[in-house]
């Protein structure tokens, strides 16, 4: 799976990037590289939140798609 995001220079230095894919997620770093690292471990984060299972019963049923 191939996730775009936005890069922008940090004002005190360094790079900052979003997630628009994924709202609320961002990561910093001192370099490309330390960027890259941090950003692809937000994504992880990100992705990884638990979900509540729907109620027993209900017509609501969680699935999982492979990535």
């Amino acid at each position: 799976m191939k996730i775009k995001i936005v890069v922008h220079e940090a004002e005190e230095g360094g790079f900052w990037a979003e997630v628009p894919a994924i709202p609320g997620c961002a990561s910093h770093g001192e370099s490309m590289e330390e960027l890259m690292q941090n950003l692809q471990e937000a994504i992880e984060g990100c992705l990884s939140i638990e979900v509540a299972a729907p109620e027993p019963g209900g017509v609501e049923r969680m699935l999982e798609l492979p990535a």
